[in-house]
């Protein structure tokens, strides 16, 4: 029974620490994929930039959905916009309102708009 209970610990113990070494040697390789693209992360914000005709407030390097791409937000006017662009060709590949942020600016505006008495 001993001899059982410590085979189960060597498992528990063994899986643990190959689970911790894969997702550690996952996160650098995640920082490290951006050398495989085509363009760099500032030309990827300055192709944003022009697309929406406003300025960039936050860019980085993603995979998602089984594709990487730069996710650029961009700010004009009251609007945001999240721009995603082809890491290989530089190519915009979507654009989005970004309802996300508008919600917390409105959230904030009608906290900032109320006083206490």
């Amino acid at each position: 029974m001993n001899r059982k209970i410590h085979q189960i610990a060597l498992v528990v113990v063994t899986t643990t620490v190959i689970g911790s070494a894969y997702a550690a040697e996952s996160a650098e390789n995640d920082a490290l994929a951006i050398t495989g693209a085509k363009i760099s992360l500032t030309q990827a914000v300055a192709s944003a930039e022009q697309h929406v005709g406003g300025q960039a407030s936050k860019a980085e390097y993603e995979h998602e959905k089984g594709q990487s791409v730069f996710e650029v937000e961009v700010v004009k006017g009251q609007s945001v916009m999240d721009v995603k662009i082809d890491p290989t060709s530089g190519q915009i590949i979507a654009s989005a309102d970004d309802k996300a942020d508008h919600n917390e600016d409105k959230a904030e505006h009608n906290g900032d708009d109320e006083q206490d008495d």
